[in-house]
């Protein structure tokens, strides 16, 4: 007969066993479930790989090398990546994040990826050069909607802001353009005539991130232009990559700081105080490749006292085609002539 307590230590040591037993059971279900559904994954892959080895190949039952299997994973994979790019795509033009310029073709109606893109620098108080320049070659409203359209020439007035942003020199600017919607503003540029060189930067870099042209050249506000001459001139040239076309010049480095073109940099330019062969800064063109240079490095590249200086400089190291072209030399019209100064 046995005692009480022993009864009460037997029954704990069974409540004790059946709590492992309970774990194991547990557990060698979920493993069972997990097994299952692994099993169930690698037999729909199993069947996919299959289909897509016999509709390659064509045949009925065949063997899936390891080679094989890695490829068509590899694929899929591709695939998955392509559809979610695309469907990112899809949402950024949604959002008007496309490119408004690049060649574009919808049922009827087509987008001309623009042949050049021409940014006039000018600045307060040159508001009769640009009235002359809008009349002579460069046209209002509809006419220059027209020159974009058929011809793939962007044009447009450059400036930038007032030292005391919102006077009434930018008032008159916010004016004028909303009359003939054909400025680019440069909003984060203070308008001073020492700043013209990082002026001419900042055209080429906004210039490249809003248009996706084959060139961008750059005009002072004195100089008439012959669109006709200049796009023919310019098609020609589309075969080059990395152009650099203008009036090429040298000319002295002056290091008198009381002189008009007082260079701070003199001494950087040897001893015989001569700038290197740039284009004249009348007018001078880049093409897409160089813009775009220019715009991905715009916080390293510096600048000289002027802007075709601080252009050349840009460009003197790089694999790029510099061609002198007489018919970019304004100072004198002659025929075929594609600019000249006032």
């Amino acid at each position: 007969m046995q005692s009480r307590g022993s009864s009460t230590r037997l029954s704990g040591m069974a409540s004790r066993s059946r709590i492992p037993t309970l774990f194991l059971f547990m557990f060698a279900a979920f493993s069972s479930i997990y097994v299952a559904g692994r099993l169930w994954q690698d037999a729909e892959n199993r069947v996919y790989l299959i289909k897509e080895l016999d509709r390659i190949t064509g045949q009925g039952q065949s063997a899936i090398s390891v080679d094989d299997t890695l490829k068509i994973i590899a694929c899929r994979e591709q695939q998955k990546k392509l559809s979610a790019l695309e469907m990112e795509l899809a949402a950024a033009r949604q959002e008007g994040f496309d490119s408004k310029y690049s060649t574009e073709t919808t049922g009827t109606n087509s987008k001309k990826r623009p042949l050049v893109v021409i940014g006039i620098l000018s600045g307060f108080g040159r508001k009769n050069n640009r009235d002359a320049i809008r009349k002579a070659w460069m046209g209002t409203g509809a006419a220059l909607k027209r020159m974009e359209h058929k011809k793939g020439i962007v044009v447009r007035f450059v400036i930038g802001r007032s030292a005391n942003r919102g006077d009434s020199m930018d008032k008159s600017i916010d004016s004028e353009n909303r009359q003939n919607n054909d400025f680019v503003i440069l909003d984060d540029h203070v308008e001073a005539v020492e700043e013209l060189p990082k002026k001419a930067k900042l055209f080429f870099v906004h210039a490249a991130d809003k248009w996706d042209a084959d060139f961008y050249a750059k005009v002072n506000d004195d100089v008439y232009v012959n669109i006709d001459a200049l796009g023919t001139t310019l098609a020609a040239h589309l075969d080059k990559p990395r152009l650099y076309i203008g009036c090429m010049k040298s000319g002295e480095v002056f290091s008198e700081a009381s002189h008009k073109w007082y260079e701070p940099d003199w001494w950087k330019f040897g001893d015989k105080k001569s700038y290197f062969r740039h284009a004249s800064g009348e007018l001078y063109v880049i093409s897409q490749a160089l813009a775009k240079f220019v715009s991905i490095n715009r916080s390293i590249l510096r600048t000289y006292a002027h802007d075709d200086v601080s252009a050349g400089s840009w460009f003197i190291g790089l694999d790029v085609k510099h061609v002198n072209e007489g018919k970019f030399c304004c100072s004198s019209w002659s025929a075929g002539a594609i600019c000249a100064g006032v």
